[in-house]
């Protein structure tokens, strides 16, 4: 593998860290398709498991419950410690998945825990301003749950370019 590609699943895996910031079952959905439409390959490796279709399917289920709950008004703060901690470790599976097919499981397992702080922190930063602007939470909630996921297969898009 390259310097540059490298870097690349490293930054993927950051962002991928991001999406599970914003939504926690939106990144590993996006990977496990990755994986099932062979954007990414697994077969040999630990994570093989996840390109298989039921996998795929059962993390957009729990992805999309979690639209749905996140919409609820006693939904808690990302930032409360159960949530925080569950984001954290789907943004290191995710990183670690996408990082697997690469050889560089670990250093994307930390980029998937780095960008999941940073969308943690920053999504809730960013919905609170927007929830603001708007009035009301709904249509903050509902561009942050297009961003994550719109975000989350773009980047899977981009790793079957690598």
């Amino acid at each position: 593998m390259s310097h540059m590609t490298h870097i690349y699943v490293l930054l993927l895996a950051l962002g991928i860290g991001v999406i599970a910031g914003l939504r926690s079952f939106t990144a590993p959905a996006v990977v496990a398709w990755a994986a099932a439409l062979h954007w990414i390959n697994l077969s040999g490796t630990w994570a093989s498991w996840v390109g298989n279709l039921i996998t795929a399917i059962v993390f957009s289920v729990l992805a999309v419950g979690e639209l749905f709950l996140d919409q609820q008004p006693k939904t808690p703060p990302r930032t409360a410690p159960p949530s925080f901690i569950a984001r954290i470790g789907s943004g290191a599976f995710a990183g670690a998945v996408i990082g697997t097919a690469w050889g560089v499981t670990w250093g994307a397992l930390g980029a998937g825990v780095v960008g999941a702080v940073l969308g943690t922190l920053g999504g809730y930063h960013a919905r609170a301003r927007l929830a603001k602007s708007f009035g009301r939470d709904l249509p903050a909630a509902l561009l942050e749950d297009a961003v994550a996921v719109l975000g989350g297969f773009a980047l899977a898009a981009v790793t079957a370019a690598l």
